[in-house]
């Protein structure tokens, strides 16, 4: 009897004692849940924007026989500009290096031609509502992001988890809760037929 309350009353303090923190993801996720949903209803992402710039000759004949100057480029063009993104990939075919930058905030991609000097940098910068969508769904989001998506999927999963069984404990409405806990199951199944 004493094992089972103090069962039921861990549980109540686990669900208390995360709920603050759930609560806040779950506002935030709900939300940037409708906004993926629902595109339409917000602003577009911003237009992209292309500028040109030289690479001084000095660089040109540090890199040119590197199997891939990536690292040097981006050092010298962040020094001239802000660039949108975080290193993603790069490539370097028949004299051009290409590089690709990415984030939750927009896109970068650096053209080099490798024999002129030349650097084309072309910027789409992410809308507020699609920087927030892109958060949702961790997509070329930084390790600490990640992280806390992770996170905050455990938290939920425990409160969801101690709420139910606070849930499961009302001993003179077990019936109906496990009713109502059957027909939610058969829906939601129902729900993942159709979508599919």
């Amino acid at each position: 009897m004493y094992q089972r309350r103090d069962f039921y009353r861990h549980a109540r303090y686990v669900h208390g004692w995360l709920s603050a923190f759930a609560f806040l993801i779950l506002v935030f996720f709900s939300a940037t849940g409708l906004t993926l949903n629902h595109p339409e209803w917000f602003e577009p992402a911003k237009e992209e924007s292309t500028t040109t710039i030289q690479l001084p000759a000095q660089l040109i004949k540090t890199i040119e026989n590197k199997e891939n100057p990536s690292d040097d480029i981006l050092n010298y063009v962040r020094q001239k500009q802000d660039l949108v993104g975080r290193f993603k990939s790069s490539e370097v075919l028949d004299g051009e290096v290409m590089i690709h930058l990415e984030s939750p905030a927009g896109s970068s991609d650096v053209w080099v031609m490798l024999d002129t000097g030349e650097a084309e940098i072309t910027q789409k910068p992410a809308s507020t509502v699609s920087l927030l969508n892109e958060l949702h769904r961790g997509k070329n989001a930084s390790v600490s992001w990640s992280l806390l998506i992770d996170i905050s999927a455990i938290v939920i999963l425990l409160l969801s988890i101690a709420g139910y069984i606070l849930f499961l404990s009302i001993k003179t409405r077990l019936v109906t809760h496990l009713t109502l806990t059957a027909v939610s199951i058969a829906l939601l199944i129902w729900l993942m037929f159709l979508a599919i």
